[in-house]
């Protein structure tokens, strides 16, 4: 894989990652009391801290695992989504923001397989 298409998908991860946790933070700023907006905020924004480093150095490993990072915010935005009318409209973006990040690291995973491997 060529220097520009990594960089171009670890960009692309990052921006789809603060744009997931941004929409999460500020949903949440929004609906509770700023302590438990807090305590939710830092939960959801401590694993990806966590893995931040390795994600940037396009660490194949945390890459992987980093897509099951997504599925919370999956299940969490479409149950809001249909249980909550209200809250609609932040969730339906927590979903797109999770999926299109899960599609980003995915694609980031394939893009840099190394040569050779076929895919069994």
């Amino acid at each position: 894989m060529s220097d520009p298409a990594r960089l171009a998908a670890r960009n692309a991860v990052a921006l789809l990652e603060l744009l997931l946790l941004a929409d999460f933070g500020l949903w949440h700023a929004l609906r509770y009391s700023p302590p438990t907006a807090a305590l939710l905020i830092a939960l959801a924004v401590i694993p990806w801290l966590a893995i931040a480093p390795s994600l940037w150095r396009g660490d194949r490993r945390r890459h992987a695992w980093a897509t099951l990072l997504t599925a919370p915010y999956l299940g969490y935005g479409v149950m809001e989504m249909l249980a909550n009318r209200g809250a609609r409209a932040w969730a339906g973006m927590l979903v797109l923001a999770a999926f299109a990040l899960f599609v980003a690291l995915t694609a980031f995973l394939r893009i840099s397989r190394p040569p050779g491997r076929a895919p069994s």
